[in-house]
């Protein structure tokens, strides 16, 4: 168990703590204030056994050194912007480049590298703010951003995602839990089976950012509707051998922005439901995951842990048939992803 004192510290002046959430049925998170991170996640299997079920570190030093996207809140914008560019309004905007040629998950200090304000918590919830400067990263207004994990009697946690800006910019938020439901420290995720309620896939192109295409996971490697077995996947060429799968589902059509069933996933006697209000989904085995010592004393490497990223779609401000990134001044941004364990 990670302890509590050593998360006792300051980065950048600011106070960095952890908190645990607990549910009357014994399932307990843990979450620092630091990048509004994961830090563990006990649940049950089917006989009631607990485990820690996100990969991680023990010590404050190794969260900010090592694997710095690990359960993370990902933002301003998720995953990849081509080149770094996008415009609003005709006014065009140059991002920090911190991914070969474009911008990846909000830049060389993103949201995961920020120390978030404590703003409300129970036992059962933490609320987290953070502001957001117009200019950081070079993307444009000043945003305030809530988040807020609520660990329910359902042995769901649930993320609620909420902003505000006072000039037009994007917004993409993520949760990059890392996730291997035989407990951390398991080996590969080849034994999980993954179903993905998707038809359609956003193809990338050798710089694994969209193109703007939407086409049919019908036929391909893309095609989880059914039940599969990851390790049966995920060497297959069309996605990257010896590293494995990156790559974002379109989810069914959600008009009234209700969280819809998005994916399952089940291994180690768990099954855990995705429910996401997201238009996309981005399914990520570890391929770039270093050879690092984890909580458990054991060995993290590629292809040990999967994660299930509600976002908006990559690449979204420059595809203009993709949902809209764009929030503007009055309007209030609102989302939410559940992760369940039935």
């Amino acid at each position: 168990m990670v302890n509590e004192e050593l998360f006792s510290t300051y980065h950048n002046k600011k106070r960095v703590v952890l908190a645990t959430l607990h549910n009357p049925s014994g399932m307990r998170v843990q979450v620092t204030n630091y990048g509004a991170k994961i830090v563990s996640l006990y649940a049950p299997d089917k006989e009631g056994a607990m485990a820690d079920v996100v990969l991680g570190f023990n010590t404050f030093e190794e969260w900010r050194d090592k694997e710095t996207y690990f359960n993370a809140i990902i933002g301003r914008y998720a995953n990849r912007i081509k080149d770094g560019r996008f415009s609003i309004d005709g006014k065009e905007y140059q991002l920090t480049l911190n991914n070969g040629t474009n911008a990846l998950h909000g830049g060389v200090v993103g949201f995961n590298e920020r120390v978030w304000d404590i703003v409300g918590q129970t036992a059962y919830s933490i609320s987290m703010h953070l502001k957001a400067a117009d200019g950081e990263e070079h993307y444009p207004g000043n945003m305030d951003v809530y988040v807020t994990y609520t660990l329910t009697r359902e042995n769901a946690l649930l993320i609620t995602y909420e902003a505000k800006t006072d000039q037009p910019t994007i917004v993409g938020f993520t949760n990059h839990a890392y996730f291997n439901l035989e407990g951390e420290g398991s080996g590969t995720v080849h034994n999980h089976v993954l179903q993905v309620f998707a038809d359609e896939y956003t193809p990338f192109d050798d710089t694994a950012c969209p193109t703007g295409e939407i086409l049919p996971v019908d036929g391909t490697p893309m095609d989880f509707r059914e039940p599969t077995r990851i390790g049966d996947r995920i060497d297959d060429p069309f996605f990257a051998p010896g590293r494995g799968i990156d790559n974002n589902f379109v989810l069914h059509a959600n008009p009234e922005k209700k969280r819809r069933l998005a994916a399952i996933v089940a291994a180690g006697g768990r099954t855990m439901e995705v429910r996401t209000t997201m238009p996309g989904l981005q399914v990520y085995t570890g391929n770039w995951v270093e050879k690092n010592v984890g909580k458990s004393g054991r060995e993290y490497d590629v292809q040990t842990a999967v994660c299930l990223e509600a976002q908006n779609f990559p690449n979204s401000p420059n595809c203009p048939n993709f949902p809209s990134p764009v929030l503007r001044p009055g309007e209030i941004y609102f989302e939410q992803t559940e992760y369940k364990f039935v």
